[in-house]
């Protein structure tokens, strides 16, 4: 892997919808770390007035009112139901932006009931560190600097931390005996 490159980048969307299996859904998908989108398709001149869209932390449940749910079940992951949000457009779909609890993760599917996606083959493109924010940059270069340290049979940072400590609390009290000390 470059110094300069991770394959951690929040904003690859992943189209689901040409993936085996789920081209018979009644609904498209796709995703980004941080939220799922579905686009749930609705007879045309369809208002918002004769839908059903409940968005709940553990289900979902889109469709016309009076009719069988388009999609309906328990989420794969719960969600955080203030910030997801769903839109009517041009009368004939409903776009549903589910906001994702966990954003370090891809969904295999919406619902527990759909055909599941092999997340492992999902290939997001690259992104620079320099395109992360500084708190996301700081915790993916400690990640890339402990996985270089293990693969070397080398203390990870938080062992190069606890050992420094551990020093400078020997050199500030040399009575003490520190032969058995074990880092954990």
């Amino acid at each position: 892997m470059e110094a300069e490159s991770s394959n951690l980048n929040p904003n690859s969307e992943i189209d689901n919808t040409e993936v085996e299996g789920q081209s018979n859904l009644p609904y498209k998908w796709s995703q980004v770390l941080e939220e799922v989108t579905l686009v749930v398709p609705m007879p045309p001149g369809t208002r918002a007035k004769q839908l059903r869209v409940e968005l709940k932390r553990n289900s979902i449940s889109v469709g016309v009112i009076g009719q069988e749910p388009v999609i309906t079940g328990d989420l794969f992951k719960p969600i955080i139901v203030d910030d997801s949000t769903w839109t009517l457009d041009d009368q004939r779909e409903v776009t549903v932006t589910l906001a994702k609890q966990n954003t370090q993760e891809w969904w295999p599917h919406v619902v527990t009931s759909a055909p599941k996606i092999d997340v492992t083959k999902i290939q997001p493109e690259n992104s620079k560190l320099s395109d992360l924010d500084p708190e996301t940059r700081a915790m993916v270069e400690k990640m890339m600097f402990d996985n270089q340290q293990k693969q070397m049979g080398k203390p990870t940072s938080d062992e190069l931390k606890k050992e420094e400590i551990l020093r400078k609390f020997q050199k500030q009290h040399p009575e003490l005996d520190f032969s058995q000390v074990k880092l954990a």
